[in-house]
């Protein structure tokens, strides 16, 4: 898909590694020039350099998605250092290493956290950057949800159930503005989030269930990222795509 998002200014949040490494630099392949954000700025700038080095055009920037002003200056350094903004993939979240707690018992404020961070930090980078896009007369959103949405998997689970909420409702509003917005779902993606947040052994039994009998990596999705930031799904919003070798069958 080399070229598809020539001279395009596209924000990854959550790029020093995983699969929003593999979205940066797929999206750099494509012709983008890509602003690589992370509340891991070492990261991010690893992963900038690196894309540099291949040829591709990046520039890493701090993000804290909790903090509105944060997303703010990610926005205000991309239009900086790019002139504007054409796409952005709302990317981070927490999953790698985070406490599975029960609904009923488990601490109240960890629960927000992962709330505020999950699923509010995806509409705090919107709010950022919809303005930008609008200017430059549209573009294109992918949210990151997860096949944990359709299944009982605790507060990230529904976080990214509500991440398909937020993706359709959003669709309606940016859509007069010529900004589209769809959602990634991917299945067990052998990251080191993945291997941080779920023992290996549930990860193999899963595995072995599926239609393709193993673990995603982030070059699986990429390609599917790339083609909802271009004209290639102009008529395509508030759409949830599952990405997950099997994982889920739905109707």
């Amino acid at each position: 898909m080399t070229g598809v998002l020539d001279d395009k200014v596209v924000i990854v949040t959550g790029a020093a590694g995983g699969i929003g490494e593999g979205y940066a630099r797929a999206i750099s392949e494509a012709g983008a020039r890509v602003v690589a954000a992370d509340i891991d700025e070492g990261g991010a700038k690893r992963v900038a350099d690196a894309i540099q080095a291949e040829g591709g055009d990046a520039t890493p920037v701090r993000v804290d998605i909790a903090s509105l002003e944060s997303c703010e200056a990610m926005a205000e350094a991309a239009v900086a250092t790019y002139g504007g903004i054409d796409g952005l993939v709302n990317n981070a979240a927490l999953f790698g290493g985070i406490k599975h707690e029960s609904m009923l018992s488990g601490d109240f404020d960890y629960y927000l956290k992962i709330y505020d961070i999950n699923l509010h930090g995806a509409l705090r980078c919107v709010r950022a950057c919809f303005g930008p896009m609008s200017e430059r007369g549209g573009g294109a959103i992918v949210n990151q949800s997860s096949t944990a949405a359709w299944m009982p998997g605790g507060t990230y689970g529904i976080t990214k159930l509500g991440i398909n909420g937020l993706t359709r409702d959003l669709a309606m509003e940016l859509g007069g503005m010529n900004i589209r917005i769809n959602a990634i779902a991917p299945g067990p993606t052998d990251t080191e989030a993945l291997r941080g947040g779920v023992p290996g052994e549930i990860i193999d039994g899963i595995v072995s269930q599926m239609a393709l009998k193993r673990r995603g990596q982030p070059e699986d999705l990429a390609g599917t990222c790339v083609f909802l930031l271009s004209e290639a799904s102009a008529w395509m919003t508030g759409q949830i795509l599952t990405v997950d070798g099997g994982h889920t069958f739905r109707v």
